[in-house]
């Protein structure tokens, strides 16, 4: 039996092939190259494109428009509008042009103030360069708002200083930069715009008022609280009992042993360091204004700084950080943080539960809520600690008459204002 012999290609064929792997190559090279040109030009042209606003894009694109028209149909009006529209974005270009050599200070005095109280910032903005800089505009971010200031030709090492104020009304955390400055024409079809500075920060704390010293139901002394834990070592003496083999002999009473003839050892009863645990709640569903939402932080701020002032244990949390308690100061700057919360945990149980799980057993828990958080929700957190941990729900209502209640084991506090609440606490007791 003979094999038929292998056919081998026909030069035609390999032709074919080399042609196909030629312009597979020349594709690759031609790829290659355009990304290369593309990153090359946008390196370049990238900077002038976005200095043109969206109207500047809206007249150019209407300049394209118009010559494609004026080419199609013939019509002459549109050459005229075209090169008007593109006439105008380069006398804009023209008020771009130039270099400024700025140094560039925003100071704020002070940094912190208490809500309604005054406070002002100043923009001292230099020439540092060897040649007189043109007159430009600055741009300051302030909170929500934007402040605008013309700085005039400086020549160099000139300066000019511009004063501002803060809005401080309300409890918050302003930003306050980056100053930025801005060459353009007075239509806005090019902007651009250079940053020099970063962002600098004003806390404007929650009013807060002070509370009696030593409060009943707020501090506990710093020797600890007995409890109904009974144990073989501590401070509190409870009774006498037989001795059992293992105990401590340290912990034999020996004058009771000599009397009885048998060895009797002390009892004691656990004692523990004050724990205090500062809830506050900032879901939106449980408050009937935002102002009874910022009575309800400046109420959790001035127990948390008469808590640091007894030099107390406190955690202070909200559904979304815990905040820092080591000073008055940085109780109150993190407090400025605290926004309005919507559905971030299912119920006021849920939100106590997950975010205290990793927290030792308080030995105190105060709850702040609205007016609108659900009675039964707040009897439900009660259920999550023993009978030593003792509960006080802080309710806020505005202009509602101060007073206390009780929900099962925990002791409600109405606040209608702010001076309500060191009475109320001073009545809570324990």
């Amino acid at each position: 039996m003979t094999t038929a012999p292998a056919r081998r290609p026909s030069q035609s064929l390999i032709a074919v092939r080399q042609l196909r792997r030629a312009i597979a190559d020349a594709g690759r090279a031609l790829g290659s190259l355009a990304r290369r040109g593309g990153a090359f030009a946008w390196r370049y042209l990238g900077p002038v494109l976005a200095s043109i606003s969206m109207v500047g894009r809206l007249t150019l694109g209407a300049a394209i428009v118009s010559f494609l028209i004026s080419i199609i149909l013939g019509w002459v009006e549109f050459t005229f509008l075209g090169a008007t529209l593109l006439g105008g974005l380069l006398v804009a270009a023209c008020f771009s042009f130039g270099r400024a050599t700025y140094a560039v200070t925003i100071e704020l005095n002070p940094r912190r103030v208490t809500a309604g109280e005054r406070a002002l910032g100043r923009m001292l903005v230099v020439n540092t360069g060897q040649r007189p800089v043109i007159p430009t505009r600055m741009e300051l971010p302030v909170g929500a708002g934007v402040a605008e200031f013309s700085i005039p030709r400086l020549a160099p090492g000139a300066e000019s200083e511009e004063l501002f104020a803060m809005p401080t009304h309300r409890r918050a955390l302003i930003l306050a930069g980056p100053a930025i400055s801005v060459r353009g024409d007075q239509l806005g079809l090019i902007r651009r715009t250079v940053k020099w500075t970063d962002q600098v920060e004003l806390f404007v704390h929650p009013k807060t008022t002070r509370l009696m010293a030593t409060a009943p139901g707020l501090v506990r002394d710093l020797e600890g609280q007995t409890s109904t834990v009974i144990t073989d070592s501590d401070l509190a003496f409870h009774a006498l009992r037989s001795y059992e083999p293992g105990d401590d002999i340290r912990n034999v009473h020996w004058r009771t042993s000599a009397r009885t003839g048998m060895l009797m050892v002390r009892q004691y009863t656990e004692t523990r360091r004050s724990q205090l645990l500062l809830m506050q709640s900032a879901e939106t569903t449980h408050y009937a204004s935002e102002d009874e939402f910022e009575l309800a932080i400046s109420v959790m701020a001035s127990i948390g700084c008469q808590v640091i002032r007894e030099k107390t244990s406190l955690h202070v949390i909200w559904e979304e950080a815990r905040l820092r308690s080591r000073s008055m100061t940085s109780l109150l700057d993190d407090s400025c943080r605290i926004a309005p919360t919507t559905d971030a945990f299912p119920n006021l149980r849920e939100f106590v539960r997950s975010t205290t799980r990793a927290l030792p057993v308080p030995s105190l828990v105060i709850l702040v809520v609205g007016s609108q958080a659900p009675t039964t929700e707040i009897r439900s957190v009660s259920t999550l600690y023993g009978s030593d941990t003792v509960m006080i729900a802080v309710r806020i209502d505005l202009d509602a008459p101060a007073g206390l209640s009780k929900i099962g084991n925990t002791v409600v506090a109405t606040v209608g204002k702010l001076s309500d609440l060191p009475a109320l606490l001073d009545r809570t007791g324990r």
